[in-house]
């Protein structure tokens, strides 16, 4: 079944705001619209309806079509086809407000070229209603006019340097759209023809001009021409008063130069003629038919910035009923002017403001920076600022004052307060104040009885104060206990004893729902026995207020008990007739009621949680050393020349005469003389030969083979090994010689030997 909630579209849209801007309100939205279909539209137009940025649309693109599929903000890498464009297209109907910051690299300039020549339509954003775009160049102020479509109510522009096209571009604005409200902020002044330029937006209701050339009296006119103006914002800052007067030279106060007021002199005898336009001012004033005209007469909010006297100059021009009024003064401000100017404020607007605000400028705080950043800044004290000249503040329901110098207050300014603004809802006196040691604040939570006393709206307080314990007279006042006293922000308060402080408060405010103090101890200023003082009183508070409230509640139960008593009536009708003629005329009365409706302004601290996670991405490295130095063998060979010692006594006998004959030529010998007549010739020669052979054979054969086999042991051993066991076969030549294994006893045997003769 159909939820009953989502069936009043107001209903849901309320429930979907309070979710969007709770904490974390995105992501619970985002969560949100994936839960089920019937939410899902209505989720899906919360969230997209503001953007801060372009980012999100730029990630609609599919990603094979982006430089970096997780960085959209790169930019394309080619362009986009018309299916690319669907969903693009789908989710920028949802858009009601964008925002763009040139410095910011979050989007790239590319991505705009891309949009003006691939996109299918004339805008991509239909239905976008406000626009906030800080640039910085020209090109960056021509990137607006792709999402300046006819729906656009609001332009918000923040120029960084002088743009020469700035005319140009206004008038490109104001042929496209009608605003509603215009903010043009920039350090470089207007330019000559601004008024010229924008005064086609005639249905403005809102506009802001903080640039010189913002108090011309052009501007001033064109601004009060404009019918529906009831919000407007100017900077005077380092303004002079003749500037700030001139603002108004050219405007023309309603109801008062008409043609009935216009002289009939030619001009030439104006001087010798008596001028009847004040006589006849006062005349009508007399019986009440003078419509008195105004400046900006329909102007209800008004935010001025600059010297106090600037803006009491500024105030004093005006005629209009503010409701809201906010100033952003120089602090301190010069006490002679700040007096005329709170005089000037009650004077003017006493029935009619319901809300001011008084802050501080940029460069008054970032004096203040300076000033506590330094080493004598514990020695400077704080500066008083009376509010002792509000004098009557009747609709205020509103006052929030934050400056950075002027934050010393008194028990008698919160008198003050008090017998000026009775309505008062929310008060905010400095909560952001720091005090040392020696100058600390003097508001006193005793002092905070004239509040709830005199005050019966007072919801919201915020102030530093030093909390005393309360004396016997208050403690036993019931009409400085307030009923609607709610939240309480005490910020770096002293408190000294908590358990006091406790009873005290719980009698001042027996329905507090809010304690707030500031508890961070990396916040300047913090101190931690106040901390733990403050945390003491917030633990115990609530049971003393359930003790108050019970007591007083069976108080008034005694007090509605009254005796009964028993009286008896004559209740006897009787009749009496007369005669009487009345002349009846009947009395009529004219009263008047002012109805304002009563606004709570509720406050919510967002504090949100924070989670710190440090990951060490410092990669791993291992430190390995490899050696590479080359491996070298050095490798000997062992050549020694085999030298054969042969001794053979070739000395001739004396007594024998012998003929060296070859061995060979007796073989030759025997194959000459081979047949049997031959063997007696030589049978000495053969038995000579024999006798050699034998001799050779079994003498030097036997004492010259150990020695070879010696040799070639000791060659084995100087030669290289193969694989670490086996012997190496390479050959080794040495001077063209080759040395080969230990002969055999065939290659022994087969040796030339030459004879030896006996």
């Amino acid at each position: 079944m159909f939820p009953a909630l989502f069936r009043d579209p107001d209903a849901t849209k309320k429930l979907l705001d309070t979710i969007i801007e709770s904490p974390n309100g995105r992501r619970s939205m985002s969560r949100l619209a994936r839960t089920c279909k019937a939410i899902c539209e209505p989720s899906l137009n919360v969230l997209w309806r503001e953007l801060d940025s372009l980012l999100p649309l730029m990630s609609l693109f599919p990603s094979n079509i982006m430089k970096r599929a997780r960085r959209p903000g790169l930019g394309l890498a080619k362009a986009p086809n018309t299916e690319d464009w669907d969903r693009v297209l789908a989710y920028g109907e949802r858009v009601h407000r964008v925002a763009y910051i040139e410095s910011s690299p979050s989007v790239s300039p590319s991505v705009f070229t891309i949009i003006a020549e691939n996109r299918p339509v004339p805008y991509i954003l239909p239905h976008l209603q406000t626009l906030i775009w800080r640039v910085d160049t020209t090109a960056g102020l021509e990137r607006s006019t792709f999402f300046l479509n006819p729906e656009l109510q609001s332009l918000i522009l923040e120029v960084g340097t002088r743009i020469p096209q700035l005319g140009t571009y206004l008038v490109n604005v104001c042929s496209h759209t009608q605003l509603t409200a215009f903010s043009f902020t920039s350090p470089t002044s207007l330019p000559e023809t601004f008024t010229d330029l924008v005064r086609s937006q005639h249905t403005l209701e809102k506009l802001a001009l903080v640039a010189p050339g913002a108090l011309s009296s052009q501007v001033g006119q064109w601004a009060a021409s404009l019918p529906a103006l009831h919000t407007l914002e100017l900077d005077l800052t380092g303004r002079s008063i003749i500037a700030v007067e001139g603002f108004f030279d050219d405007i023309v106060s309603s109801g008062v130069a008409t043609p009935s007021d216009a002289s009939s002199d030619s001009g030439v005898f104006s001087g010798d003629e008596i001028d009847f336009t004040e006589i006849k001012k006062s005349s009508l004033r007399l019986t009440g038919d003078l419509h008195s005209g105004g400046v900006f007469t329909d102007l209800r909010n008004l935010q001025l910035t600059g010297e106090v006297a600037n803006i009491a100059v500024f105030l004093k021009h005006l005629t209009s009923e503010l409701t809201s009024l906010e100033l952003i003064i120089e602090d301190p401000p010069d006490m002679a002017d700040w007096q005329d100017l709170s005089v000037l404020i009650c004077e003017r607007f006493s029935r009619t403001l319901l809300s001011l605000r008084i802050g501080a400028t940029g460069a008054s705080r970032f004096t203040e920076l300076v000033r506590a950043t330094s080493r004598a800044a514990a020695d400077q004290p704080s500066r008083h600022l009376p509010l002792q000249y509000f004098t009557s503040l009747l609709a205020l329901i509103r006052l929030e004052i934050e400056l950075p110098e002027s934050t010393l207050f008194f028990n008698e300014d919160l008198r003050y307060i008090s017998k000026a603004c009775p309505n008062i809802e929310t008060l905010r006196l400095c909560p952001m104040a720091r005090f040392s040691g020696s100058s600390g604040p003097h508001l006193t939570l005793e002092g905070v009885t004239a509040l709830t006393q005199n005050c019966k709206q007072l919801q919201n307080l915020a102030l530093v104060l030093d909390a005393h314990p309360g004396s016997a007279e208050t403690l036993c006042a019931l009409e400085v206990s307030s009923r609607s006293l709610l939240r309480f922000h005490v910020g770096h308060s002293n408190v000294n004893d908590p358990l006091h402080t406790t009873i005290l408060l719980s009698h001042l405010a027996p329905r507090l729902e809010s304690l707030k103090w500031f508890h961070e101890k990396n916040r300047p200023g913090y101190v931690e026995a106040n901390a733990q003082g403050w945390q003491k009183v917030s633990d115990w508070l609530p049971h003393l207020q359930g003790m108050r409230l019970m007591e007083r509640a069976k108080a008034l139960g005694r007090e509605a008990e009254r005796p009964m008593m028993e009286q008896s009536v004559d209740a006897t009708i009787k009749k009496t007739y007369v005669n009487k003629f009345a002349h009846v005329r009947p009395k009529t009365m004219e009263h008047s009621i002012q109805a304002a409706p009563t606004l709570v302004d509720r406050m919510v601290q967002i504090k949100p949680d924070l989670l710190s996670v440090f990951v060490d991405a410092t990669p791993t490295c291992v430190e390995m050393a490899v050696d590479a130095t080359p491996e070298i063998v050095h490798q000997s060979v062992g050549v020694e020349t085999m030298m054969v010692d042969t001794e053979v006594d070739a000395t001739p006998p004396s007594d024998t005469k012998s003929m060296e004959t070859p061995f060979d030529d007796t073989m030759h010998l025997f194959q000459k003389y081979g047949d049997i007549n031959s063997i007696p010739s030589m049978l000495p020669a053969f038995f000579t030969g024999l006798l050699a052979f034998a001799a050779r054979f079994v003498l030097i054969y036997p004492l010259m083979l150990p020695k070879h086999m010696l040799d070639k042991s000791l060659s084995m051993l100087h030669a290289p090994k193969n694989n670490g066991d086996e012997p190496s076969n390479e050959k080794h030549e040495l001077k063209g010689i080759q040395w080969n294994s230990t002969p055999s006893t065939t290659e022994l045997l087969d040796h030339d030997i030459p004879p030896v003769c006996l």
